[in-house]
């Protein structure tokens, strides 16, 4: 009798298609975050210094985020439960940002006011 192992086989095209992620997805990907970059760039080079620009550096580094984190790092295919958990502290730094956002403008009312 002749014994064949098919586990490696079996293996090997599990550890290839990695959770449902192929070449297609991942180079969808790396043109989604391309182009949000090109826009990164072009807002940061077309607009001058203002809370409007750097909540959209914020927001666009939000969807970047997610397409790195859910993609490449595997998040979109994890129970909800853990990536709720891992998601939890993400909300809080977004909170931090957004008041350090909120009081960095504020340097120039008071400022005006001292002088």
């Amino acid at each position: 009798m002749e014994h064949t192992d098919h586990s490696a086989e079996h293996t090997a095209e599990h550890h290839e298609e990695g959770h449902g992620i192929n070449k297609k997805t991942i180079w969808v990907t790396f043109g989604i975050l391309s182009a949000l970059t090109l826009v990164d760039f072009a807002f940061f080079f077309n607009m001058d210094a203002s809370m409007s620009r750097n909540l959209i550096f914020v927001a666009l580094g939000i969807i970047k985020s997610y397409y790195i984190v859910g993609i490449f790092m595997h998040m979109k295919y994890e129970v909800k439960r853990l990536a709720g958990i891992i998601l939890l502290p993400f909300g809080f730094i977004l909170g931090l940002v957004a008041a350090l956002l909120y009081e960095g403008d504020r340097w120039s009312v008071i400022k005006w006011f001292v002088e």
